[in-house]
């Protein structure tokens, strides 16, 4: 395959895109050149009424939301549209907001459209969790106080367990490990007592809403209260929760701006 080609020949085509956090300059090149080509667009819930306008005018959109806690449209419906399209000569992009292989469900389509002889190509898009930090001027990873980062789901499937947390916090603190977070609001109560086995109470904190976007907003606080942040704060899904040593300098000035607050009108 041409990787310089963003459809492969034949009658139709299905390239799934990474709208990457929100922000349209975010946006990478290759992912405009692919949306700006298609000729119907399978769109979720969280990409941008921004990016989405890039597509050509003449372009079918076809919105298929997905986001955690609220009503969405099946996965396999969505399988089953995308499979149709190609077959009847489209060109699809299937639109999805970060990275189709972040907790993008990208694995399963890419697994359903090639089991029916449908070849995919993946354009990557920058996932939410690294545009939260950054857009705080934070880190993932540093050589003094973390060694790697871990990304990982709040939300489980119907029927699973989920991410053993207490182990993960075991491991975070042996190897020194950035968690991640995504899909935690709801369960958040649980993710913290569990956490707070294996890692500090006074691990740094930070939950990011509507990362990158204009409507962005954060809280900054410790392990031990993060439900307590999450609820006063009236943070809501989509957000992402940052754990680690790497919040440090944050959690410092978040603080510092807080008991300044107090003496100014306390």
């Amino acid at each position: 395959m041409n990787n310089n080609s963003y459809f492969l020949a034949g009658n139709g085509s299905c390239t799934l895109v990474g709208a990457g956090p929100g922000d349209p300059e975010l946006l990478t090149l290759k992912a405009l050149k692919a949306i700006q080509a298609a000729t119907v667009l399978f769109v979720d819930d969280l990409v941008s009424e921004e990016i989405v306008a890039f597509a050509n005018p003449a372009a079918r959109v076809v919105y298929v939301g997905k986001r955690g806690g609220c009503k969405s449209t099946p996965q396999a419906f969505i399988e089953k549209l995308m499979l149709m399209a190609v077959r009847e000569g489209d060109k699809v992009v299937r639109l999805k907001g970060g990275d189709p292989f972040i907790f993008g469900r990208g694995g399963e389509e890419v697994e359903h459209l090639r089991a029916a002889g449908i070849e995919v190509q993946v354009i990557n898009g920058i996932t939410a969790g690294l545009a939260a930090v950054t857009s705080l001027g934070v880190p993932l990873t540093h050589r003094q106080h973390a060694h790697g980062v871990v990304f990982v789901t709040g939300h489980a499937k119907p029927g699973d367990e989920g991410c053993d947390w207490a182990a993960l916090a075991a491991t975070a603190a042996q190897a020194r490990l950035t968690l991640v977070i995504y899909m935690g609001v709801t369960g958040s109560q649980h993710i913290q007592d569990q956490l707070l086995q294996g890692l500090d109470a006074q691990t740094p904190v930070a939950i990011i809403q509507n990362a990158s976007l204009p409507a962005q907003r954060h809280a900054v606080t410790t392990l031990c209260a993060l439900r307590e942040t999450i609820e006063r704060e009236g943070l809501q899904s989509p957000s992402v929760i940052v754990v680690g040593n790497v919040l440090h300098g944050l959690a410092a000035l978040s603080g510092a701006e807080h008991a300044s607050d107090r003496k100014n009108f306390g």
